[in-house]
């Protein structure tokens, strides 16, 4: 297995065995954007594979030019094999790892109350069927954008645009990624503060016909077991129970969905196949799938579960009594939450020892007109400084 300085990850990674009208300037790192889409949808029964980093095909980035070029703020940059990592740092403690070109944020530690920092992400690096290494989870991006006329593009490859702030306040990392035919420009922002880690998208349609576009900000949360850990604030919000949402750096136990207990319905792709089609109407769809109502504002998350809710708060809390710590995950403009438990079957402080959670646009897309805009925001408080 190729080499990875996995300190640049995260403290406690787990490894497995074998709007401007006009695209802005950046400094590219790479190459035409692949129109390759980085969304998959499982079924119950399949054996799933999951692709991630070392699966995508990146050119190489020229790091020290990075360094040369947008060193300071608070920000240094790693090689990693083909990969940087950009690591953003306050001088209150709390760190973030941001990889290039991919935009997988594998790291987050935040400030705790008793003076040291704690990881709250979780992030695993296995072999892959090259022998490189193959990192999933974290927090991803995956969208897809398309329209009637049979065009489809996904922002996977990301160039760095700018970085703004200080290590004594907050740094902001911006990346860039366009479409080959430059009708469609992605931006993505990640930015530390001393409490709070967001991750906003603004997607720009500089064509002249509307586009949809779905997908989800997918954050994997680090617990000591699914069985220590609850979800408060979900009380009253409609949700469908459906399998798990597959993007190239997600997380699932290949024996998901195999228990007594879940249920049997539509995967999100015969769901996402029918969009497109003039005699499918999304909410229809969703109005047949409907599961229920939250009836549990401390929602215990011990067993396996793949649900996405269509109320939901803008904030809630999940909170871990094993490691004593809780995040606040809040949400802009994205209105489904997406969550999944892998369950308490799997060995504590494990590969499998996370929560899913995602805002997102899975069930209904959002619709991006010709020279407008959309952006939306997730967020990880911290609350225990």
């Amino acid at each position: 297995m190729a080499a990875i300085n996995t300190c640049l990850l995260s403290p406690n990674v787990i490894s497995g065995s074998p709007i401007s009208r006009s695209p802005s300037k950046s400094i590219s790192t790479f190459s035409t954007p692949p129109l390759c889409s980085p969304l998959h949808y499982s079924s119950l029964t399949r054996n799933i594979q999951m692709p991630g980093v070392a699966s995508i095909s990146y050119p190489p980035i020229d790091t020290e030019y990075l360094e040369s070029e947008f060193s300071g703020h608070g920000v240094t940059f790693t090689e990693v094999n083909e990969s940087c990592v950009v690591r953003m740092a306050l001088e209150n403690g709390s760190i973030a790892n941001l990889m290039l070109p991919s935009g997988l944020i594998t790291s987050y530690k935040a400030q705790m109350w008793h003076g040291g920092t704690m990881e709250l992400l979780h992030t695993t690096v296995s072999e892959g069927q090259n022998g490189s290494p193959v990192i999933e989870g974290g927090v991803s991006l995956a969208c897809n954008c398309e329209n009637d006329e049979g065009f489809s593009w996904s922002p996977s490859s990301w160039a760095l645009h700018q970085v703004k702030g200080d290590p004594q306040g907050s740094i902001q990392v911006e990346l860039i990624c366009t479409s080959s035919d430059g009708k469609i420009e992605a931006k993505y922002m990640v930015t530390l503060q001393e409490d709070l880690l967001t991750s906003e998208i603004k997607i720009f349609n500089l064509g002249m016909a509307s586009f949809r576009m779905m997908g989800s900000v997918l954050s994997h949360l680090t617990v000591s077991t699914p069985e220590a850990s609850y979800a408060v604030g979900l009380q009253g919000s409609d949700f469908f129970s459906n399998p798990p949402f597959l993007a190239n750096f997600s997380i699932i136990p290949p024996a998901f969905g195999k228990t007594k207990n879940q249920p049997s319905k539509k995967s999100f792709g015969e769901i996402f196949s029918s969009w497109g089609t003039k005699t499918q109407n999304p909410e229809k769809i969703a109005e047949k799938e409907l599961e229920g109502e939250e009836t549990d504002n401390y929602k215990h998350l011990t067993d396996e579960m793949s649900k996405i809710y269509i109320s939901a708060p803008r904030n809630f809390t999940l909170i871990d009594r094993g490691r004593r710590n809780s995040v606040v995950v809040g949400r802009d403009r994205f209105k489904e939450v997406y969550l999944l438990s892998p369950g308490s079957r799997h060995e504590s402080y494990g590969r499998y020892s996370y929560i899913c959670v995602g805002q997102a646009a899975l069930l209904q897309p959002i619709i991006i007109k010709s020279q407008s805009e959309w952006r939306g925001k997730q967020s990880l408080h911290n609350p225990n400084m």
